[in-house]
């Protein structure tokens, strides 16, 4: 089946049906943690739940996906998405540009070995993430502009310390702003990143009956599509298929070939159905994992 056209989605929906089930990418600014961020936009528009697709140092500022209500369901599918930053690094000697450009191909490229920082919520044991990219963009005196794409779960923090610790001079990082989340970016002219003071101004119209600057901002969280397969299915068995029924090889408009274990959208003509996982066991193709009931007014 082709993508959905998202746009077209949120053309059909009423603003109550997109606050139910969509997201709005903040432009994180200096200061609050993510978490505050998602509480505070979860008081202004009164919603019962939000959470953030990956976390930001309070210091860090730039793209943070902020799921609503229903869509918080789909937090763990957009985690591990690759991300991308620039910041500026400061080393605390002089140091040819040519030199930290080796150590950053001979030690951060590819697959590496990390060990969180000893303030990260997550357990201190090392494990592998990948390094996309690693640019030097322009240096001015100890400070290096750079640019760097990783995969999701990746501590850049710590990636320019341990670059400090192997040039054996030492390095921290001055400021950084994460510019791509996924399929989330900043410059992206469909669904535009917002900062708070033009999100607070669009709650204020919103709660004064215009909802156009809401509605604006407001992503259709079925752009979860364009992260995985999207597999359609037919209508004949929907309010089974809602109440918990797995999906059947005779319930798919077309027939597909996917390993086990595979993670899929799953749509009923424009209708987003659910998140699924394949498991080919006889006539069963998959089994639910997140089930989008149909919402009642």
């Amino acid at each position: 089946m082709t993508k959905p056209d998202i746009q077209k989605i949120k053309d059909s929906k009423t603003i109550k049906e997109l606050l139910e089930f969509s997201i709005i990418n903040i432009d994180k600014p200096v200061g609050p943690t993510s978490f505050n961020v998602s509480d505070f936009v979860h008081k202004a528009l009164s919603l019962r739940k939000t959470s953030h697709f990956g976390t930001l140092d309070p210091k860090v500022t730039g793209v943070l996906p902020i799921a609503l209500n229903r869509s918080c369901k789909l937090t763990g599918y957009f985690l591990g998405e690759d991300k991308t930053y620039v910041g500026i690094a400061r080393f605390h000697e002089e140091v040819e540009l040519k030199k930290i450009e080796e150590a950053i191909k001979e030690n951060f490229s590819g697959i590496i070995t990390q060990m969180p920082p000893v303030k990260s919520r997550v357990k201190r044991q090392f494990r592998e993430r990948e390094i996309h990219s690693f640019k030097l963009l322009e240096k001015r005196g100890k400070d290096i502009l750079f640019s760097a794409k990783v995969q999701g779960g990746t501590y850049i923090r710590k990636l320019i310390d341990d670059l400090g610790k192997v040039l054996g001079i030492g390095a921290h990082m001055l400021e950084l702003r994460r510019t791509n989340a996924g399929i989330f970016f900043e410059d992206d002219k469909n669904f535009p990143i917002i900062n708070l003071y033009d999100f607070e101004k669009a709650v204020s119209e919103y709660k004064n009956g215009n909802e156009e600057l809401l509605r604006k901002i407001l992503i259709p969280a079925e752009i979860v599509s364009v992260v995985y397969d999207l597999i359609e299915i037919k209508k004949d068995n929907l309010e089974k298929i809602y109440t918990g029924k797995p999906i059947y090889f005779e319930d798919l408009v077309k027939k597909v070939d996917l390993e086990k274990e595979t993670k899929i959208s799953v749509f009923s003509g424009s209708k987003f159905v659910g998140m699924y996982k394949v498991v080919n066991d006889g006539d069963i193709f998959a089994k639910g994992e997140f089930v989008m009931q149909e919402i009642r007014n």
